[in-house]
């Protein structure tokens, strides 16, 4: 999650590169974004990846598209799976994703039921078999629809066959007792972190 060494992209007339390569990644890091995690699979192998770059993209059909790295791990098991899983997570969460901003190197899921644990984090298994959270406030699993190649990330498109949430989501409970009444009981953000990606 670092800053790339060089300018990308074009530099308007007359604008220092440095300067406004730092301006354009200030804005673009402002822009409000989720702190999620996805879980892939294919083939057997599992992972769970820290992501920033989700949104719903159509309603009929109901899409999700993710920005995932071209050499993530996560990337090639999309490929593969053509299957992910978002898990949504309570802003009380924050310290988890830094479990996840590294390929998992700890899996013990049972193939036969789901159930297991990554980088020492309880799991179970989607519909279509990608890795959820357990402490995760709602979930989409989704199967890839569209695939867009953007340069360093591509775009994966997945079609919403399965969600849930908690029975502790507020979103889940009575009305008026939602992100307002309870701030913790939001949406992780980027901005609850000291995290940043992207720009």
């Amino acid at each position: 999650m670092s800053a790339p060494d060089t300018v990308v992209g074009p530099v308007p007339p007359g604008r220092d590169p440095d300067a406004y390569d730092r301006l354009r990644r200030r804005v673009l890091w402002s822009m409000p974004s989720g702190l999620y995690v996805v879980g892939t699979r294919a083939a057997g192998r599992r992972n769970l990846m820290t992501i920033s770059w989700a949104t719903q993209v159509a309603v009929s059909p109901k899409l999700v598209g993710i920005g995932v790295e071209s050499v993530a791990v996560t990337h090639e098991l999309l490929e593969h799976g053509g299957v992910f899983a978002l898990s949504l997570l309570p802003r009380t969460q924050r310290a988890i994703v830094r479990r996840f901003v590294k390929p998992v190197t700890e899996s013990v899921v049972d193939d036969a039921t789901g159930v297991g644990t990554m980088q020492g984090e309880p799991v179970h298994s989607a519909v279509t078999g990608a890795p959820i959270l357990d402490v995760a406030m709602s979930w989409l699993d989704c199967e890839v629809r569209h695939v867009l190649a953007l340069g360093s990330h591509s775009f994966f498109v997945g079609e919403v066959v399965d969600c849930d949430e908690s029975s502790g989501s507020a979103h889940a409970s009575s009305p008026g007792s939602g992100p307002a009444a309870d701030p913790d009981s939001s949406p992780l953000r980027m901005e609850d972190t000291r995290m940043n990606y992207g720009g």
